[in-house]
């Protein structure tokens, strides 16, 4: 009987995944049960419908399907996943996400047999939002690429039931979030910063992310251990770790490997390393530096906004004077010519508050200094 029914399912699944060619990104899958909604689709060439596979549900905060599923199709084509991209879900409608991601799950487990204990959510600034409340609300889901954003309500958890690979931009307005992130969360998690603003992870990261998700895998019982997959993903990542004079990128490099390959290789070696440059004073300098120039970000964009709740008071024209001065000042480092961490830090300060005025001021005159101010858009990737 079982086996029957196993043979049924597999026949549909054939049947109902004929017509989605594998290998190549199918733009806008209409969803069966609802045409007004869609998904645009990746499926390894390899595909076979005797097999369960993983997959990545994933949400633009612009319903650009498309382009999460090309971040990760080389990935995907690797590694054997199925990666599916929203069409529908865009920032400003959490019931817009939630009909989205109904539509498109159910559509995709009909399509196709996908492994129950590999399913995995992706996102990118609101979408990355919308993905972390998916894993918060469902046991199912084993992990999260979360690219510029974090939690829903942007506050860092102790500990999830899922794991968490995490990236953001060093000029990202929402890069403090994500350090928080990073230092609070104390469940399975990676965070990798690259050079750019807001915006999705870049193809070479994605691949990066999936070899992470992959170890964890392993590691969690979810997919069975393959020794030369553990082997070839640690090689790439000690033969990336810098040599020579010891830093803070260095300690980090060693810190990640020993921690991302415990239990599946021995490890004890790099964690002796790791933990001897860990006590080192230009390390320690180093930490201490970061954390300082968190704290002094932290605090300009404070007294920014403590300075914009006075506009509506008898201090008005002292407080629109002192917000003038602030923004000219930080719009001169962001335009320096020199790339540093102060010019990173005031870009990621005016991006920051220009983008979330409207929720905190109507004032016509301190519109006009943001306006005069204002960096150039940059179109997220």
């Amino acid at each position: 009987m079982f086996s029957m029914l196993a043979l049924a399912l597999l026949a549909a699944f054939t049947a109902s995944a004929a017509e989605l060619p594998p290998g190549r990104i199918v733009e806008s899958v209409p969803c069966a049960k609802d045409a007004s909604q869609s998904y645009a689709l990746f499926v390894p060439s390899y595909y076979s419908a005797q097999r369960l596979w993983p997959v990545i549900f994933a949400f633009d905060p612009a319903a650009r399907g498309r382009l999460p599923v090309e971040r990760y199709q080389a990935a995907a084509e690797r590694y054997g996943y199925i990666v599916a991209g929203s069409n529908n879900s865009r920032n400003g409608s959490w019931g817009g996400s939630t009909a989205a991601l109904a539509a498109m799950t159910s559509d995709v487990m009909d399509r196709f047999p996908i492994d129950p204990q590999r399913q995995y959510v992706a996102g990118m600034s609101g979408g990355a939002r919308v993905a972390m409340a998916v894993a918060l609300r469902t046991p199912q889901v084993a992990g999260v690429f979360a690219s510029s954003a974090g939690f829903p309500d942007s506050t860092p958890r102790k500990k999830v039931p899922f794991a968490v690979f995490a990236t953001a931009g060093n000029e990202d307005f929402n890069y403090l979030e994500m350090r928080d992130l990073d230092r609070t969360l104390t469940s399975p998690h990676r965070l990798a910063v690259f050079q750019g603003g807001h915006g999705w992870l870049s193809s070479e990261l994605a691949m990066e992310a999936v070899e992470w998700i992959e170890l964890e895998a392993m590691r969690a019982g979810r997919k069975p251990r393959d020794q030369a997959e553990i082997d070839r993903i640690f090689a790439q990542r000690v033969a990336a770790v810098k040599t020579g004079e010891p830093d803070l990128e260095t300690w980090l490099a060693l810190d990640g490997l020993a921690k991302d390959f415990d239990g599946l290789k021995d490890v004890s070696e790099l964690a002796a390393r790791a933990a001897a440059l860990g006590r080192d004073k230009r390390v320690r300098e180093a930490l201490k530096r970061d954390r300082l120039e968190d704290e002094r970000e932290r605090r300009t964009t404070a007294q920014i906004v403590a300075a914009e709740g006075r506009l509506p008071s008898d201090d008005r024209m002292a407080a629109l004077a002192e917000l003038k001065l602030n923004w000219k000042t930080l719009f001169t480092a962001a335009t320096a010519t020199e790339d540093s961490a102060g010019r990173r830090m005031a870009r990621r300060i005016l991006r920051g508050l220009a983008m979330s005025a409207n929720e905190r001021t109507v004032d016509p005159d301190y519109r006009k200094i943001i306006d005069e101010f204002r960096l150039p858009r940059v179109s997220a990737p």
